[in-house]
């Protein structure tokens, strides 16, 4: 199990979070709108690379910026918050990536995880979003088949994949307390 009571979490971006807004937050990623941190401190460093491009290009700084931050959480468990834990990157995470990353493909995996208010498990990172751009436009064969989930699953070397947790609701950023930060250069 990834998430525990008192486990660090950090989050990559071009500032320092101290609040979590999931208004904030783009829709279309790995597993839905939501607040998206790590257990790896080095993934979330990696991250602040890509924030900083996305926030000069939508021009929330200007571009003598040569630094982000890496914000550190604590998180600790909440009754009533439901959380899932995918244990690879197989074919339940599988489909619900695809689902969350392209609408109108495999609806029911969007009603299956509208009830969880957190969902952690594998990330489809700059590696491996080749294969899932390729899975999502059938080029391994009709999507949620077994043809195209097994040769997407085994091109995407889940044994290599760090950890994303996605906080996806108000009620999951309760889990979470900001800690501090440090500043990252990209």
């Amino acid at each position: 199990m990834i998430l525990h009571d008192d486990i660090e979490l950090y989050h990559g971006s071009y500032t320092v979070v101290e609040n979590p807004d999931i208004s904030k937050c783009a829709a279309g990623k790995d597993f839905g709108k939501g607040f998206y941190v790590t257990t790896n401190p080095k993934q979330a460093e990696k991250f602040v690379k890509s924030s900083v491009g996305k926030a000069l290009k939508n021009g929330a700084i200007n571009s003598a910026v040569t630094n982000g931050y890496v914000s550190i959480y604590k998180y600790h468990k909440v009754k009533g918050v439901m959380v899932y834990e995918f244990t690879d990157a197989d074919k339940e995470w599988l489909h619900c990536v695809a689902a969350h990353r392209k609408s109108g493909i495999l609806l029911d995996e969007l009603d299956k995880w509208d009830k969880y208010d957190i969902i952690v498990g594998k990330i489809a990172n700059d590696n491996t979003n080749q294969v899932i751009t390729a899975y999502i436009n059938g080029t391994y064969g009709p999507i949620g088949s077994d043809m195209a989930d097994n040769t997407a699953i085994n091109l995407l070397l889940p044994q290599k994949l760090t950890d994303q947790i996605c906080f996806r609701n108000a009620k999951a950023l309760e889990t979470v307390a900001f800690l501090n930060s440090y500043e990252q250069r990209i």
